[in-house]
């Protein structure tokens, strides 16, 4: 999987709550502008982190380089999820078909596939804790007719995911 700008990344949203961050506390070193964030915070190990969707990417008058994150709580994005359960000495062990109302999970690792960040493993290849992003929802009633997605073997699926954002865990 590539970074690319999705056509159709946002399925819903309530109005945006966003909020500038410099690019160099984003999890991701190199953001992108519709994928998912987390901001490196000093909790994030233990699954808490302000996360959010990258709106816009720009620069200070003093060369400082930022994202304009939507940090609002319930807003709906289409991305790639991997269906990831579970890691075995830094290698994925186990997948899962991905249904609606699943936890999804940032993977602050760096092992996933390029351009994925997002999967349904609580804990991540580097043995520590995925920092909660949302949970599954079906984007479209076209959408919500796929599920569940994935199986057993590894794969990765888009799918629709309400963030957590500035919300709670």
């Amino acid at each position: 999987m590539t970074e690319a700008i999705n056509h159709d990344y946002q399925c819903s949203s309530n109005n945006l709550r966003t909020w500038e961050i410099p690019s160099a506390r984003l999890i991701d070193a190199s953001p992108t502008v519709s994928n998912p964030a987390c901001v490196n915070g000093l909790d994030y190990a233990n699954g808490e982190a302000l996360t959010g969707v990258i709106i816009s990417l720009g620069t200070t008058a003093g060369g400082t380089a930022f994202a304009v994150l939507d940090v609002a709580p319930a807003n709906v994005y289409y991305f790639e999820v991997r269906n990831v359960l579970t890691y075995d000495q830094a290698a994925e062990a186990t997948w899962g078909a991905i249904n609606i109302g699943d936890p999804v999970y940032y993977d602050v690792s760096g092992t996933m596939p390029a351009g994925v960040y997002l999967s349904t493993a609580p804990a991540n290849a580097a043995a520590g804790t995925s920092v909660k992003f949302g949970h599954v929802v079906g984007c479209t009633v076209a959408d919500m007719e796929n599920y569940p997605k994935g199986g057993i073997t590894a794969s990765t699926q888009y799918c629709g995911v309400m963030i957590i954002g500035a919300g709670t865990n």
